[in-house]
């Protein structure tokens, strides 16, 4: 029996400066003992809550289920302990498979090192067990396993989500520097949007910010197009429980109101991938995108304004953009009375040029770029 079986505890990874939303996401999914650690969370539930968690989140990248935790000192006792396990119960010789892992402050130094010590007992124990080996595959593998050596303990878990959740499947089109789908999403979180006032990105580039609207708004479940989930690779997968998670979850899916969610970009680049985007989760085209200049826009009255501005790093490092964010700043004075702004300064530097005092402001990270999300109330 592996850990996960016994404790039915699990790791989320996500994002260090969102825990707080995770844990709120992972609650509201029926999870319990929600604690934070290092790089995501732990949590426990049994198998109608992994499943949902999996299906559902807007903010985790990955769920990982520890099949088996032990004392590590060397390479040799890595790839000895890992040769135990049977790895014939969680895929097969025809299947493939590829491992990420992580180390630190332990006697095995290198990650990648660890990995192919862990690839090797793998491969060794399927040769010797059935003459055959599953092959590697770091793209796009059947079944992806996480190796974790921290002062010299290693866990041991397989990705019961099957690669980043991140990739929702609706991104065909792109623009320079996109933000991430699960930045997005937390961005729309903390807008604490009613869905019921109308929200507009007047720079949406490739439009995600639009998508993870549309999505949260309709009730989508942000994986619902994901073909396949690491979980259903587990011995104990219920294959009926997961059917009526995915039924009762298509059940839930509501039409939003027109005009509800809109936006504009003065590049028809930008605006043609993002309405490309949008034609994947927007059956009905209610999200409506035109090109347009944000300084042309005559008034954006009564309106949850949510945007990310261009940075000197999406255009050309260097770029001086401190006049920009200066008319950015008179437009929402000028035209959006009686709105509240959510502007995301991949720079935070030009906070300080846009000449509005900001409700609140909090750390976000994107990539590595260490930007801000700030709060205007217009009046």
């Amino acid at each position: 029996m592996y850990n996960y079986q016994k404790s039915n505890r699990y790791f989320a990874q996500a994002a260090e400066d969102i825990k707080d939303l995770v844990e709120s996401e992972l609650v509201g999914l029926g999870a319990t003992d929600v604690s934070h650690a290092y790089k995501g969370l732990y949590f426990n539930g049994d198998k109608e809550v992994l499943y949902k968690v999996n299906l559902y989140t807007r903010l985790i990248n990955r769920i990982l289920a520890p099949l088996i935790s032990f004392d590590c000192h060397s390479e040799n006792y890595l790839y000895k302990t890992a040769y135990e396990i049977e790895w014939e119960k969680l895929l097969n010789n025809d299947d493939t498979f590829a491992i990420y892992a992580s180390v630190s402050q332990s006697n095995i130094t290198h990650s990648k090192f660890a990995s192919l010590k862990l690839k090797d007992a793998i491969v060794d124990r399927f040769r010797d067990k059935t003459g055959k080996r599953p092959d590697v595959d770091t793209r796009n593998p059947k079944v992806w396993f996480n190796l974790h050596i921290e002062k010299n303990h290693a866990v041991i878990s397989i990705d019961t989500s099957g690669g980043s959740l991140h990739r929702r499947g609706y991104r065909k089109g792109s623009v320079e520097a996109p933000m991430i789908e699960t930045l997005a999403a937390s961005i729309i979180a903390l807008t604490e949007w009613d869905m019921k006032k109308p929200l507009y990105d007047p720079l949406c580039g490739s439009g995600t910010l639009l998508c993870e609207a549309y999505l949260a708004a309709a009730n989508i479940p942000p994986s619902f197009m994901r073909e396949r989930f690491g979980f259903e690779n587990l011995p104990d997968f219920d294959k009926k429980l997961w059917k009526k998670i995915k039924s009762d979850s298509e059940k839930n899916i509501r039409k939003i109101e027109p005009d509800l969610i809109s936006g504009s970009d003065i590049s028809i680049e930008s605006v043609r991938a993002a309405e490309n985007n949008l034609a994947v989760i927007d059956n009905y085209k209610l999200v409506n995108v035109k090109q347009k200049n944000i300084f042309d826009i005559k008034e954006l009255k009564d309106k949850v304004i949510v945007c990310n501005p261009p940075y000197g790093i999406r255009l050309k490092p260097n770029h001086d953009l401190s006049k920009f964010y200066k008319e950015l700043g008179d437009f929402l004075k000028q035209k959006c009375t009686n709105s509240t702004a959510f502007i995301y300064f991949g720079d935070r530097k030009y906070l300080k040029n846009i000449g509005l005092r900001p409700k609140w402001k909090r750390p976000l990270q994107n990539g590595g770029l260490d930007g801000r999300l700030a709060k205007f109330e217009l009046y």
